[in-house]
């Protein structure tokens, strides 16, 4: 037996097995690497690696949001590599710069409005949503959801925490109803005349409008790119580090420079609804039909090291 056909990887993911497990299948494919997937919670599975520690098989922690890498990073539980591939494929804001994570799609939370209901020009930034004219017309998920603790650490980089306790106060008076579910039930209820505004990711919205039982409902929505003005519209990351006691550390960098190859990424974007984190990457029909837009250029490690912050500024403001 070869080399090649004995080595494995063992991934710990926060990501659905459906929406990773073609890529890898395929990896296995081409390079004769057996791929073995856990699932789970990305808090469960950071815990899990802590107890394990040095006996613990994982070579991969794959999550949805930087804040869960950085948390990792925090907790000592991954590794910092060097891959010029990795440093080469993925811009340094999507990345952490001593490469303990790497970002692998990039994913974007815009306002989804009701046409009819809301006009775009009326639209501008996340603060203006802080506005009285909003008032009880928003709908977003709770505030243990690491989305909206992202999107509230982003606001903290750039306005301030003062500020950002200021936007958070209003956007709650704005409240359709107290959060409840996740993006595609505020989409939902925004179609249903429960809010004319939903905060989601745009993945979500692909998501529903690719499947025939969705479609309709998602059409009723129009995407709407904030503060394209200035920083331009908060994104974040679906992405990965290699465990601290990787087994088969060789193998699991492998696999994460072909999760950055034009194929991979390719696939990605038109299966998922994921924004490429290569420069080269094509997009999706979906995704093109969102139209341009101006990322916020923040490196994404910020939104980690103020995601404590952004917890305390949602609390106090009576964010649930």
């Amino acid at each position: 037996m070869s080399v090649a056909h004995a080595a494995e990887v063992n991934i710990y993911s926060g990501r659905q097995e459906e929406l990773i497990k073609p890529l890898l299948e395929k990896f296995t494919a081409d390079t004769g690497i057996k791929v073995n997937l856990i699932t789970g919670k990305p808090d469960e599975l950071i815990s899990r690696m802590l107890s394990e520690g040095r006996n613990s098989p994982a070579d991969i922690l794959i999550s949805t949001d930087v804040g869960r890498l950085y948390r990792a990073q925090q907790q000592n539980v991954l590794q910092s590599i060097n891959s010029e591939a990795l440093t080469q494929a993925i811009p340094a804001a999507l990345r952490d710069p001593a490469g303990h994570w790497y970002g692998l799609t990039m994913r974007a939370r815009p306002i989804l409005y009701v046409g009819g209901k809301v006009k775009p020009e009326e639209l501008s930034t996340y603060e203006d949503l802080a506005s009285p004219k909003w008032r009880g017309r928003i709908c977003v998920r709770s505030s243990d959801n690491i989305y909206n603790q992202s999107m509230t650490a982003s606001i903290i980089a750039h306005d301030g925490v003062t500020a950002a306790e200021s936007w958070a106060k209003g956007l709650v008076a704005n409240f359709a109803r107290p959060p409840k579910g996740g993006d595609r039930d505020q989409i939902k209820a925004a179609v249903a005349g429960v809010c004319d505004i939903a905060i989601a990711n745009t993945y979500y919205l692909g998501g529903m409008l690719a499947d025939k039982n969705e479609q309709a409902v998602a059409q009723q929505v129009k995407v709407f790119w904030p503060n394209q003005a200035d920083r331009g519209a908060h994104i974040n990351i679906s992405g990965a580090g290699i465990a601290k006691y990787s087994p088969n550390k060789a193998a699991a960098i492998q696999l994460l420079e072909y999760m950055v190859t034009a194929e991979a990424q390719q696939w990605y974007a038109v299966a998922n609804h994921e924004y490429p984190v290569i420069s080269s990457g094509k997009l999706s029909d979906i995704l093109q039909g969102f139209g341009e837009f101006k990322a916020d250029q923040l490196s994404l490690e910020k939104l980690g090291e103020l995601n404590s912050d952004a917890i305390r500024v949602m609390d106090r403001t009576g964010w649930k």
